[in-house]
This record gives C-alpha cells, sequence and structure tokens, in this order.
C-alpha cells in the first residue's frame, strides 16, 4: 500500500510513473510553446520544492474565504483512494470553512459528477465554491482519470463545473 492511492503499490521514486509527461513536456516545441527556452522539465524538482516549502502545512482554510467573498470560484478535489491528501479530510475542512456562504453549501445536495453517462465522481456546490471526491482515482487525479480530469477543469473553467445528473446522492461528501 502507498500514501497516493492505497490501491496500488509504490514503485519507483514518486510512485507514480511521470515518464510520459517528462518526455512532452522536454520537446522543444513544447518548451516554446509554454515560453520556457531550454528548462528541462523534471518531475520533481528541488529547486521547485525548496522555492515552496515555506507553503507547507499552512492553513488555507483562513485565506480562502477571502477569495470567496470576493467572488473568485474555488474548486477542491481529491481522489477517493488517496490517502496523503484524503478526500475526507479535504472535504471537512471545505464544510467547516467560515464564509457566508458555508450553511448554504453545507444544505447544497451532493450530485453526481458524469462524464461519459457514467458516474466519475460526486460534486458539491454553492456560490463560488465547489468540492469534488473523484472516483477510481488516487492522489494523481489527471493520471488515474484522464477525461473525467479533463471535463472538471474545462466545465469549471467555464463556470459550469455542475454539470452532473440533477438528482441528489444519499452519500455525503
Amino acid at each position: 500500500m502507498q500514501y497516493y492511492d492505497i490501491r496500488k503499490k509504490c514503485e519507483g521514486s514518486l510512485c507514480y510513473d511521470f515518464s510520459a509527461v517528462e518526455t512532452f513536456l522536454n520537446e522543444k516545441s513544447v518548451r516554446e510553446a509554454l515560453g520556457v527556452g531550454d528548462i528541462e522539465f523534471v518531475s520533481c524538482s528541488t529547486e521547485v520544492y525548496d522555492s515552496m516549502t515555506s507553503d507547507w502545512m499552512k492553513n488555507l482554510a483562513v485565506g480562502i474565504p477571502a477569495l470567496l467573498q470576493g467572488g473568485t470560484r474555488v474548486l477542491i478535489y481529491a481522489g477517493e483512494y488517496d490517502l496523503i491528501c484524503n478526500w475526507l479530510g479535504n472535504s471537512k475542512w471545505v464544510h467547516a470553512m467560515q464564509w457566508s456562504g458555508r450553511k448554504n453549501f453545507v444544505a447544497a445536495s451532493t450530485v453526481p459528477f458524469v462524464v461519459d453517462r457514467a458516474e466519475a465522481g460526486l460534486l458539491k456546490s454553492h456560490g463560488p465554491l465547489s468540492f469534488m471526491k473523484v472516483r477510481n482515482a488516487g492522489h494523481m487525479v489527471p493520471m488515474d482519470q484522464p477525461k473525467a480530469s479533463l471535463q472538471m477543469l474545462q466545465s469549471w473553467m467555464k463556470g459550469r463545473v455542475s454539470i452532473a445528473v440533477s438528482k441528489s446522492v444519499t452519500s455525503p461528501l
């Protein structure tokens, strides 16, 4: 068992195979399109890691309400088999977060997030806040569920993340 996906055994240093991503992101045409010049992409950059250590273990529940109050749409999602950033813990802090829409968010129905007529996750939304538990995914949701991830991201960017069936489900988030 591994922390990133409790269904799998960890293989390799990062427990996921990033070789295809590395190959793609290091193609000259992709680097040019991204405007990164000759900088080589690596899956786990120590330079990026070191630059972000000051962000570790910050309570984001205190900053996110200000974003929500300002109308910024926020999407929190987690794979159902991720242990290290588990969906239940994420759901708990999202539901407990203090903001003006909290009561309505908590009372909102949980609906299936549907991709190709199949349930790909469970979604709860109110106003600018959406939370999704992604089915059959671990820590790397886009690698585990690429089609669902793409639809989730595209829908959210268009302000329509709640592309789901209208009936609520009994399983709360």
